[in-house]
């Protein structure tokens, strides 16, 4: 018979030697405090720059980043909400609830700046009004572009470190990661950094031809970008509320992980799935070493449990034993 454990000398399992969640949470957090000021600020000079030039693509891009300030307090809300210590009625936490919020910051995304932007540019198309001071908005969208810049960079330090110990492409691990802030904030930005560039352009053929038309169109075009973005957020979001899984090679190394456990023979199902930012719930089937009797083996089974829910991105764990004809994982 194996020996049974001392639960006194319990130790967390190293499932995927990946950085803590504390660590990334706080990091995280910086992110959007950087965005929330960056676009706060941004969206302050946009909106008094679109008054001056009565600008169709300067408004929609006071909007867009309205939006987006406004996005940066929901995704502020979701850390807070997410970090809520589990209780009786939520033994697994409020890890969740980063995508509720989120999922309601892209809704924001889509209502407010998507909408507005391609509404005011149809209503300048069908009532165009000329622009002026020309000089003001290209100073506002310049500063602008710095602004957004540095937000940008600060996201996509964040995401490129946490891509590199998952072996990704900052794209791939920026639409599969975890945290939904840091794709919300890495998304914006870029879409904004894009804005700026289509409001220049339709702003300096205002300027050009004299006429409204090519400004009204950069509005409208705003406003798809920011459509098609808060698309994209609205479905990651959807797709860890309903319940997604980990990369196959996280899965992976979770198995190698409980094999290097003595107490471990085989390993026949195994699955990880996300109940929050870099938070899992880990369910599987283990087919112990040695022949124990049925309370030894619960007794392993529920120490196993107790080790593996003390590794900080493990929020529980539910094992059982394998049958004997299942097929070693």
């Amino acid at each position: 018979m194996a020996d049974v454990p001392d639960d006194d000398a319990e130790s967390a399992v190293e499932i995927t030697g990946r950085p803590s969640a504390q660590a990334s949470g706080s990091e995280s957090a910086l992110t959007v405090i950087v965005a929330f000021a960056a676009n706060l600020l941004i969206a302050v000079a946009k909106s008094a720059a679109a008054v001056i030039t009565a600008s169709a693509s300067m408004l929609a891009e006071a909007a867009h980043s309205w939006a987006d300030a406004g996005n940066e307090i929901f995704l502020i809300i979701a850390q807070r909400r997410a970090a809520k210590p589990a209780d009786s009625e939520h033994p697994f936490g409020f890890g969740r609830e980063v995508y509720v919020w989120s999922l309601f910051a892209a809704i924001g995304l889509f209502a407010v700046g998507a909408g507005v932007s391609i509404t005011h540019g149809i209503s300048e198309l069908l009532h165009p009004e000329p622009a002026g001071n020309f000089i003001v908005a290209y100073v506002v969208l310049a500063v602008s572009f710095v602004l957004e810049g540095i937000s940008f960079l600060q996201a996509s330090r964040q995401a490129k470190r946490a891509a590199a110990t998952q072996e990704r492409d900052l794209l791939e691990h920026i639409l599969e990661t975890s945290d939904p802030t840091v794709r919300a904030v890495f998304f914006e930005d870029a879409a904004a950094l894009v804005g700026i560039l289509i409001a220049t352009l339709g702003i300096g053929l205002h300027q050009v031809t004299g006429s409204p038309v090519p400004d009204a169109i950069g509005s409208i075009l705003v406003g798809v970008l920011l459509a098609v973005v808060a698309v994209v957020l609205i479905d990651r979001n959807r797709r860890f509320l309903v319940g997604q899984v980990v990369d196959p090679r996280l899965n992976d190394a979770a198995v190698r992980a409980l094999l290097a456990l003595p107490e471990v023979e085989r390993v026949t199902e195994l699955r990880l799935e996300f109940v929050g930012a870099r938070q899992v719930y880990l369910t599987g089937a283990v087919d112990l070493t040695g022949n124990m009797a049925e309370d030894a083996a619960s007794h392993v089974l529920a120490s196993l449990e107790r080790r593996l829910a003390k590794t900080p991105a493990v929020v529980g764990a539910t094992l059982s034993l394998s049958e004997p004809q299942d097929p070693a994982l």
